[in-house]
């Protein structure tokens, strides 16, 4: 009686009010599951669920043995997983006083993440330092300077490193970060060769007198190898292919050894500016190799060699009716190849993405080293006539060859699991990562799509029809009474009668 006698009390503004409120709270938490869900991949509540509540319900018992050996298998995993996530230097990254900071000045946005810059710091100490540069005091004012954050920090270093005598690591560093053109660049690149061609020189003479020679002799040759091969790219920038192609190829022959560098990627692009097609696939014959690291710069390289064979005459249509020739199953088996490699490129390609100024360190099958292949590649997949209409045709068929789950690849390794990851730290905020596979959408943000849907519905009824849907809200509450009721009186009588002594 006393819940029916309140119920008549409630006035229709109180349910709207009620629903109103509902599909406020459950609208608040959609989009907040939605946000962290794009943030990170993965639900909110789920993840609170699992790592939080779990655990207090019993669902994990930390003293089981199979539990610690399950536990043991993911720890693997894991550094299983940040084997496969190495970042590599991008080898046609680009200078940041010339066109990083052009672009910030510009758009107003960095291009550049902290974890990035800082890797390259990293880097920066590895190849340019060494443990004897105390006793020289030009280079122990670099070695702090390569540590320090703050741009203009280093840029003096830079310059009372320079008063003090000629440093090939301080004209770097201005080259790099100061200089506002390549032309700028350049110059200063030929003042640091000038100089580190005399510290390598000296260096070499002296390399097999103690392990402190070799240190700087090693320090001297990536000090070397680094300026010659941004002189090539400065020459490759302002327009000198054929002079950059010349460099590169001095350069790699210099330094055989030196394949961590990749700077065959370079010439492949400056190759490709040329058109020197046969030069290309000499370069392909060397470094596409079983035993050599794959890059999206070699796979899609190869692919649009067999691409420019075919790609001119090639037709959907005549090739669904007459079936594909050896040629062009060629080429579609190196898009294949191409695109499992690295599935992220097409879309770039195709322009069906935006670009953006590539990272100065990419993830090898990622969506950074596809936004950096693509950025200096497209022009030249547009230049082979057709080229395009065949990977748009095609590319979308490797999937169909590829096991899914991805537990087992096709022509290479399982793709990485870990690349969202690490690419959402090498990329910049305002850029939307390209993920493979693509995630479906957790069961908790459907689930609070349909609260917020029908609260917002039963909002709105309330507020369209108050009389009737107060009479609904009354009689859903009796029938839900008298259930109730009806199972309490099924329940008594199903009780056994005490039996008479």
């Amino acid at each position: 009686m006393e819940v029916s006698m309140f119920l008549n009390t409630l006035t229709p503004k109180f349910y709207v009010a009620l629903t109103g409120t509902s599909s406020l709270i459950s609208g608040l938490i959609l989009i907040f599951e939605w946000w962290y869900f794009r943030k990170y991949g993965t639900s909110f509540i789920e993840q609170v669920s699992v790592s939080h509540l779990r655990p207090l319900l019993g669902g994990v018992d930390n003293s089981s043995p199979i539990n610690s050996n399950s536990s043991n298998g993911d720890a693997d995993s894991n550094r299983q997983n940040v084997s496969e996530c190495k970042v590599w230097r991008n080898p046609l990254n680009l200078f940041r006083g010339a066109e990083y900071n052009r672009y910030t000045w510009v758009t107003g946005r960095e291009p550049l993440t902290y974890y990035d810059m800082n890797l390259s710091a990293q880097d920066h100490q590895t190849f340019f330092t060494c443990d004897s540069d105390h006793l020289r005091p030009a280079d122990a004012i670099m070695q702090k300077a390569w540590r320090e954050r703050n741009p203009q920090a280093r840029i003096s270093a830079a310059h009372e490193s320079l008063e003090l005598e000629d440093c090939a690591t301080a004209s770097i560093l201005l080259a790099e970060e100061e200089a506002t053109t390549i032309v700028e660049a350049e110059k200063l690149f030929k003042q640091a060769l000038k100089t580190g061609e005399g510290c390598y020189r000296r260096s070499q003479q002296l390399q097999h007198h103690g392990a402190q020679y070799e240190a700087q002799h090693r320090r001297d040759t990536n000090v070397l190898v680094y300026i010659k091969r941004r002189l090539a790219m400065c020459s490759r920038k302002l327009g000198r292919t054929r002079e950059a192609v010349k460099m590169l190829r001095d350069l790699m022959k210099e330094f055989p050894l030196l394949s961590m560098f990749n700077i065959h990627e370079n010439l492949l692009e400056s190759l490709l500016e040329l058109q020197n097609y046969a030069d290309v696939q000499a370069v392909l014959a060397k470094y596409d190799d079983i035993s050599l690291p794959k890059s999206a710069t070699i796979c899609y390289t190869a692919a649009l060699l067999k691409a420019r064979a075919v790609s001119d005459k090639f037709s959907p249509e005549a090739a669904s009716r007459r079936g594909l020739s050896t040629a062009e199953m060629n080429a579609v088996e190196a898009i294949h190849r191409a695109v499992e490699f690295n599935p992220h490129v097409p879309k770039y390609l195709l322009e069906m993405k935006s670009l953006i100024l590539p990272p100065e360190h990419i993830l090898k099958r990622g969506d950074s080293e596809a936004i950096a292949y693509a950025f200096f590649h497209l022009q030249h997949w547009k230049r082979v006539e057709g080229a395009l209409n065949l990977l748009h045709c095609t590319w979308e068929g490797t999937f169909r060859m590829i096991p899914y789950p991805l537990e087992k690849g096709h022509l290479f390794y399982p793709y990485p699991i870990c690349t969202e990851t690490a690419d959402r730290e090498l990329l910049p905020m305002f850029h939307e990562v390209s993920v493979y596979p693509k995630k479906e959408l957790p069961f908790f943000i459907l689930f609070t799509a349909g609260l917020c849907s029908f609260t917002a519905m039963l909002a709105l009824l309330t507020h369209q029809f108050p009389e009737l849907m107060g009479v609904f809200a009354k009689a859903v509450s009796l029938l839900h009474r008298s259930l109730s009721h009806s199972r309490t009186h099924t329940s008594s009588l199903s009780k056994p009668s005490p039996h008479p002594q």
